[in-house]
């Protein structure tokens, strides 16, 4: 823990909810892009206050320490997701194969996300046990999600898989990658890297092929 950060300062509180609600905004982005740049050890409370352009007093208005900022931006990233997927869940409920859904949904989220994916999976080391069981939980509600999707093709005989949580986990690793090796300016569009990536998640299941091959390049 950096000494910055040891002891709350007693500085004045923001006497605007409003304004006080924007600079905790910008403390997160300016957090965000540093943790991503530069790792979260690296970061100290002044250099994000600097980054903000306020005394580094402003920042324990809103986070006494730099861990509850890690904390914030993770906590933030999972609810985030759960919450983009709500719309989804009714149309995976109607799909033919609601794996489709989950996968393609995943990869055009986490897509847009490159520095709260980075983080939230690189950063996990920093967090303290509470904190680290706090994030751990929306990660695994997050998960219930594709392990219920796996549970019914298991089934209905549209998978085939030895185990639900290990299948579940696996997937989610390997279409969380996808952000940390693509660019939008390689070979590949992201459209296609989302066939290809599906046309191997569903290898990895032992679904029955997509009618459409993908054809190569």
């Amino acid at each position: 823990m950096h000494a910055d950060e040891d002891i709350m300062p007693m500085a004045e509180r923001d006497p605007s909810p409003r304004k006080g609600s924007r600079t905790a905004a910008r403390v997160r982005a300016s957090a965000l892009k540093l943790f991503a740049r530069h790792g979260y050890a690296a970061v100290s409370m002044r250099q994000i206050a600097s980054d903000v352009g306020v005394q580094p007093g402003a920042l324990y208005n809103h986070f006494p320490t730099k861990q509850d900022i890690l904390k914030d931006l993770m906590l933030s990233h999972m609810r985030d997701l759960l919450d983009a997927w709500t719309p989804f869940a009714d149309e995976a409920g109607q799909s033919a194969d609601p794996l489709d859904v989950f996968v393609r949904f995943h990869i055009r989220y986490h897509l847009q996300r490159r520095e709260e994916v980075f983080i939230s999976y690189m950063e996990l080391r920093n967090l303290e046990p509470e904190n680290f069981a706090e994030v751990e939980a929306e990660r695994r509600r997050y998960e219930s999600i594709l392990k219920v999707i796996l549970e019914d093709g298991q089934k209905s005989g549209a998978y085939r898989i030895a185990d639900t949580g290990v299948a579940a986990r696996a997937i989610i690793a390997m279409l969380t990658g996808i952000p940390n090796w693509y660019r939008e300016n390689g070979p590949l569009s992201a459209d296609k890297i989302e066939e290809i990536y599906l046309e191997m998640v569903r290898g990895s299941v032992a679904a029955t092929p997509l009618t459409a091959s993908i054809e190569s390049d």
